[in-house]
């Protein structure tokens, strides 16, 4: 299970990393090959350092000072925001990261080359641009002075479904993991090519689950939007707040339903079909995570993935079978290890002996993460079968203080949730592993999300080492620490709060790490996933969808109890720790919250309505306050919100304790009624998360790319 960073806010950064973007010497080097290729040390864009860990917005509550005057003659014609905007539109591999020297200008030490969109391309050489790079500003150039007139075309339905398109793309603001591997070890750099290599085929294994296969090829060459946004959104349907429900909005011209790749089309004709499959008496058998469910003599019968993929799997198998091979060192033993069970579950479905190697490997024993293959099931309709997803990323040492606090606090957490959530659950020995910290490289099919990314993820979600609780669980570390992000937290928290509220209200990468921590470590305490009652595990209980949400729900309530624990323990970095990191969960719930609760197909979305739940239960416990009549400390919205922080502990610790009973129990009764008085139901709390809505899309949300030298 994963803590999703699929944050809407352009702004909500959620890690511990406070490293600027990396200088470098020399730029765009490529390797020559035909496919994407990647950059060692890893980092987000930024273009100063944020803040100081201790920072409050309180004292940022200003305008952003103006940009410096653009100097006559050099590159200057764009702005960063223009460049990076029209080169997505124009579906170019090209990113300008920062504006390090304040020139208002784009020089050569500033770009990237970005994997995965079309060829790879050197943009620099020799410190100098390439006439690519020439061509390419050239376009953007002309973009610029076209406007919205470069969408016009004789038919007039072609042209709105252009302009929706180009609508969908605006509501993002690229951001780049960029990663080098230049000066990194000839071991080193083969295992990042092969890896690189069965990223692809992980996309192609994606796409084929989500019914996505082919339909690019639809796409004309010069509608270079339309095939950004089928990059971007791993298919032709928009996903943006304002455009996710446009019918006009689609990367391909003849508009496709969405039809998943994972059960017949016939049968998904029914938008009650995923009910209809947790009622049949071999739903176990259809609805297992591992395979696709097909038409047979008239009836259904499922499909192991590695039968119904078995090219694409095959093709992934080699690539980690050859990283495998590539390493020679004895510290990285376990990786290796890793890498071959893996290469051997992609051609028979076996994952637990993956997952036992996988869950070997640790800050200990290796410099790298990596998890490749099926896992996480909210991207399907019934949120049952397992999408094929790659993450791969280096091991950020900083992790060690966290694993050295709470390991030896594992049974104790256990102790306290088996407390709270009652009968028939009894506290159980865990052994779960502490959240490694780690550098993104590359996220790669079900991972790559068109909008934000995942923050935190605890796994396996099924089998032996999940139900022993010998789990892994991760927090990522470096991603939402730039300075546009920065500037947009401020922004957007400013227009929400009221003046009072913001002493609280922190950029402080740690507190939404030390959330993220808690978060993922409670998904191996208390009753989880594997967890039965009268013999059916949750997603038998519950359904698939709702036991996505309730999950997800016990972990972040969980994250919000454990906070006031450890203060109890003396063991936060000091007194205001505890009401800081309240107030940051509040704002990563308003920004699930403006995401709407449902998706356009009508399915649920965990974290929106886990974040609803909260945020509503809070607000009636009296912890959250909404003034109507009070300005908000931008001193522009009318209406704000403020903390009661001497209600907070009990308001969460009476959430915490319904929520693991209604799972101990399988209440799914009780489950439903939190949905339908905290989601459903019309009203103030209703309105209210319109306003929340409202005020935090006046900015585009991030949406990651990554750039890897080799």
């Amino acid at each position: 299970m994963k803590k999703a960073l699929l944050l809407p806010l352009l702004l909500v950064p959620l890690t511990a990393c406070e490293e600027p973007y990396p200088p470098r010497k020399t730029h765009g080097k490529q390797t020559e090959s035909a496919w994407p290729t990647a950059l060692g040390t890893t980092a987000a864009t930024a273009e100063k350092p944020p803040v100081s860990a201790q920072a409050s917005v309180a004292a940022s509550v200003v305008a952003a000072p103006a940009a410096s005057a653009k100097p006559a003659g050099g590159r200057a014609a764009l702005a960063r925001a223009d460049f990076n905007e029209l080169a997505v539109e124009l579906a170019l591999p090209l990113f300008w990261v920062a504006d390090r020297n304040g020139s208002g200008a784009v020089d050569p030490d500033e770009v990237v080359s970005l994997w995965g969109i079309g060829q790879p391309t050197k943009w620099v050489e020799g410190g100098k641009f390439t006439p690519a790079f020439d061509d390419a500003y050239a376009a953007l150039e002309k973009a610029k002075a076209a406007g919205d007139a470069r969408f016009d075309t004789p038919d007039a339905a072609e042209k709105k479904r252009r302009l929706a398109v180009a609508a969908e793309l605006r509501q993002a603001r690229p951001a780049a993991i960029y990663s080098d591997f230049r000066a990194a070890s000839a071991e080193d750099r083969a295992i990042v090519e092969h890896v690189l290599r069965a990223a692809i085929g992980i996309e192609a294994l994606y796409g084929k689950q989500s019914g996505t296969d082919g339909l690019a090829a639809q796409i004309p060459a010069e509608d270079t939007a339309s095939r950004m946004l089928f990059f971007r959104n791993q298919g032709p349907w928009c996903e943006a707040p304002k455009t996710g429900s446009d019918p006009d909005c689609s990367a391909l011209a003849s508009r496709p339903p969405k039809v998943s790749g994972l059960y017949p089309a016939s049968l998904q004709k029914d938008p009650k079909f995923c009910e209809a499959l947790d009622k049949r008496k071999d739903q176990e058998k259809l609805l297992h995570q591992f395979v696709t469910v097909v038409e047979k003599d008239k009836d259904l019968a499922p499909v192991p993935y590695h039968v119904a993929y078995q090219a694409e799997m095959e093709a992934v198998s080699r690539e980690l079978a050859a990283a495998a091979a590539a390493i020679t060192s004895p510290g990285e033993a376990a990786f290796k290890a890793y890498l071959e069970a893996a290469a051997q579950a992609f051609l028979d479905d076996k994952w637990e002996p993956a997952d036992e190697a996988w869950s070997k490997m640790s800050v200990d024993n290796s410099k790298w993460y990596l998890r490749i293959g099926p896992d996480e099931t909210y991207h399907e309709p019934c949120s049952r079968k397992a999408g094929f997803h790659v993450s791969f990323a280096r091991i950020n040492q900083d992790s060690r203080k966290w694993q050295e606090k709470l390991t030896p606090l594992r049974g104790d957490m256990e102790k306290a949730l088996g407390e709270l959530a009652g009968a028939p659950y009894k506290a159980r020995e865990v052994k779960f592993h502490v959240p490694d910290f780690i550098d993104i490289v590359l996220n790669a099919g079900d991972s790559r999300s068109a909008f934000g990314a995942t923050i935190g993820q605890s796994l396996p979600n099924w089998g032996p080492v999940a139900n022993e609780g010998r789990g892994r669980t991760v927090a990522m570390t470096n991603l939402y620490t730039d300075e546009d992000n920065r500037l947009a937290f401020v922004e957007q928290t400013s227009s929400l709060f009221c003046q009072d509220a913001m002493p609280s209200v922190s950029f402080e990468p740690a507190l939404l790490t030390m959330s993220t921590v808690l978060h993922e470590a409670a998904h191996n305490l208390g009753p989880s996933h594997e967890y039965k009652v009268d013999g059916k595990k949750d997603t038998e209980v519950f359904g698939g969808k709702l036991a996505s949400m309730l999950e997800e729900l016990k972990a972040q309530t969980s994250a919000l109890y454990f906070v006031e624990w450890l203060a109890a323990k003396n063991l936060l970095d000091d007194a205001k720790m505890a009401e800081r990191s309240y107030a940051r969960d509040i704002i990563w719930g308003f920004g699930h919250i403006s995401r709407g609760m449902y998706d356009p197909q009508n399915k649920p979305q965990p974290y929106s309505q886990l974040a609803s739940i909260q945020v509503g239960a809070l607000m009636d416990a009296g912890a959250i306050v909404w003034r109507a009549d009070e300005m908000a400390a931008n001193a522009k919205d009318k209406g704000c919100f403020a903390f009661a922080f001497d209600k907070t502990a009990p308001a969460v610790a009476a959430l915490e304790k319904r929520v693991l009973g209604i799972k101990a129990r399988g209440d799914k009764a009780d489950a439903e009624k939190l949905v339908a008085e905290y989601v459903d139901k019309e009203g103030a709390w209703a309105d209210l998360r319109k306003v929340i809505t409202e005020r935090l899309l006046r900015l585009p949300k991030t949406s990651f790319v990554y750039a890897i030298d080799l």
